[in-house]
């Protein structure tokens, strides 16, 4: 990862993540609406619902020793270390949100079998065969090179160990390139959300064939969370979340001012939010 591509998505957590937590709570992605989006259901029950969802789509029924990839301020993380009485990792690269996800794991009673640092994705300090799920909650976007994160999270997986992700994807483009309009819709979700590119599902599915993972799945939730990004907007200019923008600084700032950006790239299906799971 480059150091200037490594330090704007450093700052921009470590600007957005206090204010994220102040009008959102602990769970810094996406809710699930119903498989067909129409489910009106309270925020951040409908993050919530999102893990679930994705724990009964990949069949995972108990875990022991989980990575968080990608952790933001420890909320997948906690949440599964709760339920599965078991231990849990998560790596951010923001030093703010890892400092966060502590405090919170002491708040919840959970420091004794949870932890957070900072580090790489593309270069986890972690030996391999450590995890028996692995679990990446919208972060492959963030990562230059697909490949070599996705090869990281094998690497570190037990046999028999379970990967999920879910991650932020562009259309198939098999069949249609993407066009000029549609490839300056993504640079600019990229310069705001510190993005160096998406890549489809497919795209995904066969770097997965690649490492090789078994019993690959693939899914396409883009219209179960799309609503999301509306609610967001509703939120995010309350005067408390209009206060709070501008003692986060301009990175923040315009991260909520660019919100619909999402939307609308959903909207002409542009954007989906893909899914892979399989096991070692």
């Amino acid at each position: 990862m480059s150091t200037t591509l490594y330090q704007q998505i450093q700052q921009f957590y470590d600007a957005s993540s206090g204010l994220w937590e102040e009008i959102w709570g602990e769970h810094m992605h996406h809710g699930f609406y119903g498989a067909d989006g129409t489910k009106k259901k309270d925020r951040r029950q409908a993050q919530i619902d999102l893990i679930e969802e994705l724990l009964n789509w990949a069949d995972v029924k108990t875990a022991t020793n989980i990575l968080d990839v990608g952790c933001g301020i420890g909320g997948s993380s906690l949440y599964l270390a709760e339920k599965f009485h078991a231990r849990a990792t998560g790596i951010t690269l923001s030093p703010v949100q890892a400092a966060r996800a502590t405090e919170r794991a002491q708040e919840m009673l959970l420091n004794l079998r949870s932890k957070f640092l900072v580090a790489d994705a593309q270069a986890m300090p972690f030996a391999d065969d450590s995890f028996d799920l692995v679990w990446s909650l919208e972060s492959g976007e963030h990562m230059p090179d697909k490949t070599k994160f996705l090869q990281e999270c094998y690497r570190v997986l037990k046999p028999g160990g379970t990967l999920i992700m879910a991650t932020w994807c562009h259309r198939a483009t098999d069949e249609t390139p993407l066009t000029a309009d549609e490839q300056k819709h993504l640079q600019d979700i990229y310069r705001v959300y510190c993005l160096p590119y998406v890549i489809s599902l497919p795209e995904y599915e066969a770097i997965a064939h690649q490492l090789p993972l078994k019993n690959i799945r693939t899914a396409d939730w883009s219209v179960a969370v799309a609503p999301f990004w509306n609610i967001v907007i509703d939120s995010a200019f309350t005067p408390s979340a209009i206060f709070g923008l501008l003692r986060s600084g301009w990175s923040t700032i315009q991260g909520a001012l660019a919100l619909g950006l999402m939307g609308r790239g959903y909207e002409r299906g542009l954007i989906k939010f893909g899914l892979v799971c399989g096991n070692k």
